[in-house]
């Protein structure tokens, strides 16, 4: 997604749900960064989880660009 790259993951919970992250970095080198967020809602799949965290990746960087992002 341009100059982010966005990374969901699930993870999970001793409880037998799901929990939700996302990576979201830029840059190279040592001029990169990354950003890992966790959710607290939990999820029942892995899948579910996921997306989540996927869209909630594609806000946060919708929200530093100010621009929509279409997929």
């Amino acid at each position: 997604m341009g100059k982010y790259r966005i990374e969901p993951c699930s993870r999970a919970l001793p409880n037998g749900t799901f929990g939700a992250q996302v990576s979201v970095a830029s840059g190279h080198g040592s001029a990169s960064t990354d950003r890992v967020m966790r959710f607290v809602p939990e999820f029942a799949t892995s899948a579910a989880a996921s997306q989540y965290a996927l869209d909630e990746g594609v806000l946060w960087v919708e929200r530093q660009t100010s621009k929509p992002i279409m997929f």
